[in-house]
């Protein structure tokens, strides 16, 4: 079952879904497991950047009035919930994932702008919880020929669940790496082999980038 949906790791891009600063342990968006899955998700990523292979990192960001939150969070944030929010040191991607400090530009991401971080890495914003929703991921990968996404990050029943449903739904051959993500449950893994998802972990997914 695997002739049309198998990985090819030298034809990817790496995904990095809300590896933000409130969701690691202690802070106020906490979602259990990120912070533990810190060090595989920069792995992964330094395997893609010693070998300049495109990276992309979505991230949420919530506008401090409520006004662009999704409907399930809005009262919160208009309550003053302190999660995701514009400008603030929360939003920030976590410094653990990077080899250098990497400071988001709100303005540009709101827009709908890609913002460059390296000559192959990327930052986009995504309104909601698919990575392709209202966002310029699928014209970037278009450009960047790729045939093939691997994902990581944080809190794989949302936002990660979704964005590969979106791939699948764009013909892209997929592998989640579970030890890269948070939130991963058995039935959630079931589902992904079950639309062709390919499940590694992150020394496998580094070893591939480099075969």
């Amino acid at each position: 079952m695997k002739k049309y949906s198998e990985p090819n790791f030298r034809s990817s891009a790496l995904i990095s879904i809300d590896t933000q600063r409130d969701t690691l342990d202690g802070q106020p968006f906490e979602i259990p497991g990120t912070s533990a899955a810190l060090p595989n998700m920069k792995m992964v990523l330094d395997a893609y950047r010693d070998q300049r292979m495109p990276i992309v990192h979505i991230v949420r960001i919530y506008k401090k009035d409520g006004s662009n939150v999704d409907l399930c969070r809005k009262e919160a944030v208009e309550n003053g919930m302190q999660m995701l929010l514009e400008g603030s040191p929360g939003c920030e991607l976590a410094s653990e994932i990077f080899q250098r400090p990497i400071q988001l530009d709100f303005d540009l991401l709101l827009s709908g702008k890609v913002q460059e971080i390296s000559s192959h890495g990327v930052v986009m914003y995504k309104p909601r919880w698919g990575a392709f929703y209202n966002t310029p991921l699928d014209s970037h990968l278009s450009k960047l020929g790729v045939d093939t996404l691997v994902f990581i990050g944080c809190n794989f029943p949302n936002c990660p669940r979704t964005s590969i449903y979106e791939a699948s739904e764009r013909d892209f051959k997929i592998a989640l790496v579970e030890d890269a993500i948070s939130g991963l449950y058995p039935k959630g893994k079931e589902e992904m082999w079950n639309i062709g998802v390919q499940v590694t972990n992150a020394r496998a997914a580094k070893k591939a980038v480099f075969t």
